[in-house]
């Protein structure tokens, strides 16, 4: 016989334990079951932010914080208007987790450790009463006249009045087979926060080697740019700049399989003109100097040489000695480097998907299908993804939070 829960949630994660907490907190009698099929809970919150837990980003204006997601944002302009970053702050802070903000707007617990954010939630998951079941794959669901019934895949069942997908993205695999079992469509998931490929030498041998601002445009692309910090590594580039062009160009890189024309502008400061004078001020102040160790720019060294070199410079070319063409090549270099980008890498650390159930499925005032009474989503499962720096994070609070009051029977 199958064991009766009132809410079944599918999926440990940031937005199932969020939703969890709130409707066991909501409804004290009401029995809430969480079911994780990993050995683990929180798995992204342990490793979001390199170990340090992005928990949130400082955008506290609803109207402000919509516009960091490429998908969502209209939709979650309500919802953050119920919960958004502000609210996380203080939901942490009266559990005794205080966030710190850092210069770029993450904010991160003081102890920079995501086992704090990980151990809070839990806490306030046991206080609640919340059960929760680890290594509990789900082969299906169903409903019937009694609710839902939840298959596991060890062969037991659960049968319970409301049930939360909140599984993750819809990559494949159980849960996707359970949400089109229950009549939802899937907008296929592609990623969504990723690196990119590029093999050139003017990157080679320079992993490690930041730029803190850049403007970043692909080719043949209308609108597809994105400005902010880039990272050598030893695959190609990646950094806040080009994690935000991969959230915001996700499905159109996804259709030229990842295969592109990259243009930088390493000096997103300086106009056209600012360029041309600074290299006129090169030769007038250091003729003497090798142009590719004399740089008249602000870059780091080795960047300024491989550029220099790009632009046909010889390596003994003085500044007094630098030929039109090559001033012209190196100006080029400098506001326009062109690179070819052929694939990329995940970003681990925040491996986001856009994609899944489509909003337009969903009650987003409860976050209640409109198509199953009873069956609530939350999290990554639905087709809202947000930029890397807590966003999504956010997203997952946001959508957990009322999601909960959903399950409780308290909602609007």
């Amino acid at each position: 016989m199958a064991a009766r829960a009132g809410v079944v949630v599918v999926g440990g994660g940031a937005a199932g334990m969020f939703a969890a907490i709130r409707a066991a907190a909501l409804a004290p009698g009401l029995r809430v079951t969480v079911l994780e099929k990993g050995r683990d809970l929180l798995q992204k919150v342990s490793i979001s932010g390199g170990g340090r837990c992005n928990v949130t980003h400082d955008c506290r204006d609803p109207r402000e914080l919509v516009k960091f997601y490429p998908r969502g944002s209209r939709e979650l302009r309500g919802m953050f208007s119920r919960f958004a970053a502000q609210d996380t702050i203080d939901w942490f802070a009266a559990r005794g987790v205080c966030l710190k903000t850092e210069p770029d707007g993450r904010m991160f617990p003081t102890t920079d450790d995501s086992a704090t954010v990980v151990g809070c939630l839990l806490q306030a998951a046991q206080a609640a009463g919340v059960e929760i079941l680890t290594r509990r794959p789900v082969r299906a669901a169903r409903r019937t006249e009694y609710g839902f019934m939840v298959d596991l895949a060890e062969g037991t069942s659960l049968v319970a009045d409301r049930l939360l997908i909140a599984s993750g993205g819809m990559r494949g695999g159980g849960e996707r087979e359970v949400v089109e079992s229950l009549g939802h469509t899937i907008v296929e998931p592609v990623p969504s926060l990723f690196s990119f490929h590029i093999d050139d030498p003017r990157l080679s041998g320079l992993a490690g080697l930041a730029v803190p601002e850049t403007a970043l445009r692909v080719s043949g692309m209308k609108d597809l740019a994105s400005s902010g910090p880039v990272l050598v590594t030893h695959w190609g580039l990646s950094g806040p700049g080009i994690l935000k062009l991969s959230a915001w160009g996700a499905r159109r890189l996804a259709a030229c399989n990842y295969e592109f024309t990259l243009e930088i502008d390493w000096l997103p400061a300086l106009p056209a003109a600012g360029v041309t004078d600074a290299l006129a001020a090169g030769r007038r102040n250091q003729p003497r100097k090798q142009v590719a160790t004399a740089a008249c720019v602000d870059l780091p060294r080795r960047l300024w040489e491989r550029l220099v070199a790009a632009a046909g410079v010889p390596a003994e070319r003085t500044w007094t000695e630098l030929r039109r063409e090559e001033t012209r090549a190196l100006g080029e270099q400098l506001k326009a480097s062109r690179f070819a980008v052929a694939g990329k890498t995940l970003n681990k650390d925040e491996f986001v998907t856009c994609g899944g159930v489509p909003l337009d499925e969903v009650d987003l005032r409860r976050m209640q299908s409109r198509r199953v009474p009873g069956l609530f989503f939350a999290g990554e499962v639905l087709d809202i993804d947000g930029l890397t720096g807590g966003f999504n994070l956010q997203a997952a609070w946001t959508g957990g939070w009322i999601a909960g009051e959903g399950l409780a029977g308290t909602a609007d």
